[in-house]
């Protein structure tokens, strides 16, 4: 069978991905484009509250002490958490999560500090005061929870499928048996497929965006993990891309703070509610996430457990 040859905006997509690796290698030229992702014209502002304190927390004190915030956050996530090697400024759903909880703890945009914090180094950034808070795709689990603080969650992610837009036999995981499917090396969307669709072909690349490079040039059939992630590929191309079917795990997005500083831990899940009932949260998702296409689902009920 013939492949069907590329389109435009596949084109467009690779020279985006070549772009950014590019950039990442300090290659880039003066005057190269940023990276795509949510317009700053279109995105929210949030009320800073200027009378707020909160002296029982001792990151809130040190964070006032300081003038600023200092936010840990991913940088290779489009439309969650990205960073323009250009600019050096962060974009994407987490990103407003972290500023819209910063403006009720009394910071303005400026007095936000974003820093890139790897997966591994989340914990060990919380617990030595490298950051005083966390935004990044950050499940909340029991495990998690005997090392760190957990506000939130802010929003209910799941394992999802990743397929190109004119892919049509392909709605869930069960349209799988025999068709090639991508995710990341070691990870756990790889080992669930592995583990519940044994009659998938399972591909292991570095990262995903390895996996969706191959989706668009017909390599692969479908690339999975977590939905939105998925949902920041599809509004990169939504002519290209697109997220099907519903999602067949959960995974609670927290805000990551320091163990012992309840204090903060509450004040942010005050917050967050906040903002989900004033609408900030859904305006935010709109502005980020919700470019895939896929609307505003309705925000997770915040769990406000008790101190340890």
């Amino acid at each position: 069978m013939t492949r069907p040859a590329p389109r435009p905006l596949l084109a467009l997509w690779l020279a985006v991905l070549a772009l950014g690796l590019c950039a990442a290698a300090a290659c880039g030229r003066p005057g190269s484009p940023p990276v795509k992702g949510p317009q700053p014209d279109r995105l929210p502002r949030y009320e800073v509250a200027r009378d707020f304190r909160l002296p029982d927390s001792p990151t809130w004190r040190k964070a006032t002490a300081r003038g600023r915030l200092v936010v840990g956050a991913k940088e290779d996530q489009p439309y969650l958490g990205e960073k323009d090697p250009a600019s050096g400024a962060y974009s994407g759903f987490d990103i407003e999560i972290a500023r819209m909880l910063a403006a009720s703890l009394g910071f303005d945009p400026a007095g936000i500090e974003f820093r890139t914090i790897a997966s591994a180094n989340r914990e060990t950034a919380l617990q030595n005061g490298q950051i005083d808070y966390y935004v990044g795709t950050y499940t909340i689990n029991d495990m998690r929870k005997r090392l760190v603080g957990f506000a939130g969650p802010y929003y209910m992610a799941g394992q999802s499928l990743l397929v190109r837009a004119d892919e049509k036999d392909i709605n869930g995981p069960r349209d799988l048996d025999g068709r090639k499917v991508c995710s990341a090396a070691g990870s756990t969307p790889l080992q669930r497929i592995q583990r519940e669709y044994p009659r998938a072909r399972a591909v292991a690349y570095d990262s995903y965006s390895v996996c969706v490079d191959n989706l668009l040039a017909y390599q692969v059939d479908a690339v999975t993990t977590d939905d939105t992630i998925l949902m920041g590929y599809a509004a990169k191309v939504p002519e290209e891309l697109k997220v099907v079917g519903t999602p067949f795990s959960q995974e609670p997005y927290g805000i990551g703070v320091p163990r012992s500083d309840n204090a903060l831990r509450l004040a942010l899940d005050d917050a967050l509610e906040a903002h989900q009932r004033n609408g900030d949260w859904t305006k935010a998702y709109d502005a980020t996430l919700g470019l895939s296409g896929v609307p505003a689902p309705r925000p997770p009920a915040i769990d406000r457990y008790p101190a340890a």
